[in-house]
């Protein structure tokens, strides 16, 4: 299960990992879930390549086939992988079905892998009583989170070097107000840089400067929104410095008494 923020890179990573399977694995990929558990084992159908009458609308016969392709394949050598984005819309029925859909397995492993991909709201899902048989058997659990003030910097330097640009047009000082202004989320990023540079070709300027990543923010995400993460950032840093300067304080205290 890899879950993560809107914007943080859950499809890349997808992306990558299709890309890197070797081609002994026969993937069914499933982008919109929001699907009966009929459609659901219907879409599996289609992405295996299992044959089925259009007019079929019995989960036995849907499971049966797919039962079939999946013994036929590990007796051929080959791995399925059935992955599914946005997966924290998949009705509980259906991700019941899925949970019965791996019930087919040799001594060693499973005959049908399922990768789980979406928003934190995935793992709330799977908290769910009548789904706790399922969320045992997911056996690794991943979140991406934000990038740090450390990883933006690099983060940009690496999409400019790879465009053959020249990272140093970004000042610190811009790149630090990208980082309170996006969140470390990449999407955000990559939408405050780009409107950035634009306009930083249109007033003819050589270096991107923090006065030109806030007006980008305003014209990209609206200037309520930039404010309020602004707001909420220093609200953490006041928060911060509080317990910071309280525990000072006791450690102070506590030479002296």
């Amino acid at each position: 299960m890899l879950t993560g923020e809107v914007g943080t890179g859950k499809t890349t990573v997808s992306r990558k990992l299709l890309q890197d399977l070797s081609d002994d694995t026969q993937t069914a990929v499933i982008l919109n879930p929001t699907l009966s558990a009929i459609e659901l084992l219907a879409t599996v159908c289609d992405e295996l390549g299992i044959r089925y009458e259009t007019n079929t609308h019995s989960l036995k016969v849907f499971t049966d086939k797919i039962l079939n392709k999946l013994a036929d394949n590990h007796a051929n050598g080959i791995n399925t992988v059935l992955i599914i984005d946005e997966a924290q819309h998949l009705m509980p029925e259906v991700l019941e079905q899925l949970r019965l859909l791996t019930n087919l397995e040799t001594t060693r492993e499973k005959l049908l892998k399922v990768v789980l991909i979406g928003q934190p709201e995935l793992q709330q899902l799977l908290r769910r009583i009548e789904l706790r048989q399922l969320a045992q058997r997911v056996t690794a659990r991943y979140h991406l989170l934000p990038l740090t003030k450390a990883e933006v910097a690099l983060y940009v330097a690496h999409r400019l070097q790879v465009a053959n640009g020249n990272p140093s047009i970004f000042t610190p000082t811009s790149l630090s107000s990208l980082f309170q202004i996006s969140g470390g989320i990449p999407r955000v990023i990559n939408l405050l840089c780009d409107r950035a540079m634009t306009l930083a070709y249109t007033l003819q300027k050589p270096l991107i400067t923090h006065q030109l990543v806030t007006a980008a923010s305003y014209q990209v995400l609206g200037e309520d929104i930039v404010q309020q993460r602004q707001k909420e950032l220093w609200q953490r840093i006041f928060v911060g410095s509080f317990v910071a300067s309280i525990v000072v304080g006791l450690l102070v205290g506590g030479l002296y008494a």
